[in-house]
């Protein structure tokens, strides 16, 4: 809340930013915390927030994303990230690129103002400004899965019937490609719910193997487990890159503890369109997803260009 007396309000001034050569990535976000920059400051500010929520030992933290992001390079900065938080939260699509890329899946660096019509002759998708060739996202992904799924079917604990995480569960142990999100989050033992799992390739081949086999996928076991957790747990943090689902899933469960203590939230979107992915976390507030006195921010910005940032300067590497 902002206090209006003149004092306070006049009470930081705006300071030059130098970058000095050989400056660390810490020293420079250290430098920026004056320099009165508009999405620089709630970077800094999200900063703190996110360092304190890692820091309270009794605060469950959870990590959201989307699917996008993980078809570029962020996809090893969340796997190196995985054992500082407590749960993952994303959707469908993570399953289909982690896969692919664990199978040797290429993506290219691509345009964003490529000619879609000739790529699709060339049999290459284009996912942004990454280019992707048929190959090596629906053939790799259908090939990692079905190679998979069979070892789990024929394995003596197959149980015929899993939740969504159990079932990322025992695909991230049989992965062996150490830059895998699910690889590293069964390695740390942390759950990845996937509330729409059934959204994407790796659905679709889930759907196409229980018509042959016995096999059952139950979505509501997730959400009692979250449904738990958020009463076993009286603080809890959040650091939700993007919106969608996996941020809504987040927030919609903390609100039954009566909102979440911490949280930071990354976006590019815009809240005039009354969108969930650009509301900001103020109006969360109202809601009760967040706290009233939560330490809370919202940094406008890509999350490919934010992030590396921020894990740089709290140090979160592969542990």
């Amino acid at each position: 809340m902002v206090d209006y007396r003149k004092s306070e309000l006049l009470k930081r001034h705006v300071e030059d930013l130098h970058v000095k050569k050989g400056m660390s990535v810490s020293e420079l976000i250290s430098a920026m915390k004056n320099i009165g920059g508009f999405s620089a400051q709630n970077m800094v500010h999200g900063i703190g927030i996110i360092d304190a929520m890692l820091r309270d030992r009794d605060s469950f933290n959870f990590l959201s994303f989307p699917a996008n992001i993980i078809s570029t390079g962020v996809r090893g900065l969340i796997a190196d990230s995985v054992g500082y938080f407590d749960a993952l939260m994303t959707t469908g699509g993570t399953l289909d690129h982690d896969l692919a890329r664990a199978h040797g899946g290429k993506y290219s660096v691509g345009s964003f103002e490529a000619d879609d019509s000739r790529l699709h002759g060339m049999s290459i998708y284009r996912l942004g400004n990454v280019f992707i060739e048929h190959k090596e996202y629906g053939e790799a992904v259908e090939q990692q899965f079905t190679e998979i799924m069979n070892d789990i079917y024929s394995g003596r604990d197959y149980r015929g019937e899993y939740s969504p995480s159990e079932l990322i569960y025992e695909f991230g142990k049989r992965i062996k490609d150490r830059n895998s999100i699910l690889y590293q989050s069964y390695k740390h033992k942390v759950p990845v719910f996937c509330p729409g799992i059934l959204d994407g390739a790796f659905g679709t081949q889930l759907a196409i193997f229980s018509q042959d086999h016995k096999f059952k996928l139950n979505l509501l076991k997730d959400e009692l487990l979250l449904s738990n957790l958020m009463f076993d747990n009286k603080v809890t943090g959040a650091l939700m890159l993007g919106g969608g689902i996996s941020k809504h899933h987040v927030i919609w469960w903390n609100q039954f503890k009566g909102g979440l203590d911490y949280a930071v939230y990354i976006t590019t979107a815009s809240q005039y369109d009354g969108s969930l992915s650009g509301a900001r976390l103020t109006e969360a507030v109202s809601w009760g997803k967040v706290k009233e006195k939560a330490k809370y921010a919202t940094i406008d910005g890509d999350v490919t260009i934010i992030l590396p940032l921020i894990f740089a300067h709290l140090g979160l590497v592969m542990k």
